[in-house]
């Protein structure tokens, strides 16, 4: 299907509808543009990172020992590395 659009002086293009619905584009979705010779471009939505991340969850799962708490972990790491930074601000 071929769609025309023009690009303004501030160098922006409309995004024709049907392409907007067929690729779930809307404020914000991020556009990767690659040149592919012989003159045509290709323009690809990229997922947001809130999406890539949906797809990732769980994914490592299979590598944790039974009973690990990675998140504790983190947390407590972090409590651990405040407390050295309050102890050094007071030295």
């Amino acid at each position: 299907m071929l769609m025309t659009t023009t690009v303004t002086e501030s160098n922006q293009v409309s995004i024709p509808p049907e392409i907007v619905r067929e690729f779930d584009i809307h404020p914000g979705t991020r556009l990767d543009w690659v040149s592919a010779g012989e003159g045509s471009i290709i323009v690809k939505p990229l997922r947001s990172r809130g999406e890539m991340a949906r797809q990732l969850l769980g994914s490592g799962k299979r590598w944790l020992k039974p009973g690990a708490d990675p998140i504790g972990d983190l947390l407590l790491e972090r409590k651990h590395d405040d407390n050295l930074d309050q102890t050094d601000e007071q030295l």
